[in-house]
């Protein structure tokens, strides 16, 4: 075996140091974002089974709103990195501040269906009268505060493509803390405060984020940040069509996703609010050790186009792969864990019996997958920060449509258990990760260019 060169190893040290340099602030900040969705479960659990299962329904709402704007995060860091590696400073406050322009426009205008008709989307997850009541109630006062989540995901995408991820984490230390408090004083009527519910969870929860976004955004046009704002209400057209170029198949991607997963609850409805429910509490059990992937793909995003942006694509290539091996190493082992206290973690969050077996069987599937879902995560994202964000779409439809709907769809056919819905999961992540494998090996990404245009207006 031919023994690596000092600065091979350099090199390879190198790439997983400014990996995990960049990918722990955004893992804590995720494992909050994370930990505030799990408390909104635990508060709702305390309410009743059909509250979880609402609450469950208006975060898969709110999250496919949030996932469209992710789609164009995703163009903004591709941009953003990229003109920052190439030390053009300029161009990277403009591509930030026209992205967070274009996510205020789209924030409205996803906002309005869910302030309308909120009694319409919910009765779309086939629950129960009661749940589908309590879910209407939740999605119509966190959708107030959807142009508040809309600014704060751009500002603080804008800032990690630079290198700067710990001055979100701040911000979002202080939101989840009081996220969390508002949302369970007004659930349950402490103080003053009246006796809300699930209705309380949203407002308390939206109402707090949207106070400490309201101070991010005032920090920020303060000039407080190493990225500027722009101030001015012009947007740099080409750019523009360049973000949503790049925006267009990672929007797609998203909104795919979450309306496939939409579709996936509803099949899992049919199974009754038992099934639901424990759906719901897995998923947020999960989450944790999936949001560390998403921690080491957001930093892979960025590094990778930061190393293209200064012309080295041999690094890019090294970050990818670097990124890899780490999300498989932290999200084994916490899966292991997870898998280990099924039961446990299960039993702490509801005291059914019925809802606990189903979400320890869960738990189960979903940790099995976890080395498919960090190919996923770590290739997916070094491809999107090259600006490839056609291929990620291309692997999401076909696991998500080959191998999770329609395999569901036959299950309940069939007439086969709730487990078997649940297993479906596993061939819809494998999927994914054989073709995102085939596509990073191809090393075709790496040509992507950015057109060429004169610049912002200055």
């Amino acid at each position: 075996m031919e023994k690596e060169t000092p600065s091979a190893v350099a090199r390879r040290e190198s790439a997983s140091r400014r990996v995990w340099q960049l990918a722990w602030p955004t893992i804590i900040s995720n494992l909050l974002f994370t930990l505030v969705g799990f408390m909104h479960i635990k508060i709702a659990a305390g309410l009743g089974t059909s509250a979880v299962a609402a609450v469950t329904t208006g975060h898969r709402v709110f999250f496919l709103v949030q996932a469209i704007l992710m789609g164009l995060s995703v163009a903004a860091t591709a941009m953003v990195a990229r003109y920052w590696g190439a030390g053009e400073v300029a161009r990277a406050e403009m591509a930030s501040w026209t992205a967070l322009l274009l996510s205020l426009l789209i924030a409205a205008l996803l906002t309005v269906p869910v302030l309308v008709v909120p009694e319409s989307i919910a009765g779309l997850f086939g629950l129960d009268p009661l749940t589908t009541t309590l879910a209407a109630r939740f999605i119509f006062w966190l959708g107030m505060f959807n142009l508040f989540a809309a600014a704060n995901m751009m500002l603080a995408t804008a800032l990690r493509a630079t290198g700067d991820v710990t001055t979100p984490l701040y911000f979002l230390m202080v939101s989840s803390s009081l996220n969390i408090a508002f949302g369970y004083a007004l659930a349950f009527g402490l103080g003053p405060l009246p006796e809300m519910g699930v209705a309380g969870v949203a407002l308390g929860g939206g109402a707090a984020g949207s106070l400490v976004t309201l101070g991010f955004l005032v920090f920020w046009w303060r000039g407080n940040f190493a990225l500027k704002p722009v101030k001015r209400l012009n947007i740099d057209w080409t750019g523009a069509r360049q973000l949503m170029r790049i925006a267009t198949p990672a929007v797609t991607e998203q909104a795919v996703v979450q309306l496939a997963f939409l579709a996936f609850f509803a099949i899992i409805a049919d199974y009754g609010t038992t099934a639901y429910a424990a759906y719901g509490i897995g998923i947020s059990l999960v989450a944790f050790p999936i949001v560390i992937g998403f921690g080491f793909g957001v930093a892979t995003a960025t590094l990778v186009g930061q190393q293209l942006g200064a012309g080295r694509p041999d690094r890019a290539m090294t970050t990818g792969w670097r990124s890899l091996r780490m999300a498989l190493i932290a999200m084994i082992s916490l899966s292991i864990a997870m898998a280990w206290y099924a039961e446990e973690l299960a039993t702490f969050m509801i005291n059914d019996p019925e809802v606990i077996a189903l979400t320890v069987v869960f738990i189960y599937m979903i940790c099995l997958a976890m080395p498919m879902m960090a190919c996923d995560f770590a290739l997916a994202g070094a491809l999107r920060g090259a600006g490839d964000t056609r291929f990620p779409l291309v692997a999401t439809l076909t696991g998500i449509l080959l191998g999770r709907l329609l395999p569901a769809w036959l299950c309940t056919m069939l007439g086969l258990s709730v487990y078997w819905i649940f297993g479906v999961m596993l061939l819809d992540y494998s999927m994914k990760a054989v073709l995102l494998v085939y596509r990073y090996r191809s090393r075709k990404w790496l040509d992507l260019r950015f057109e060429q245009h004169p610049g912002p207006p200055l």
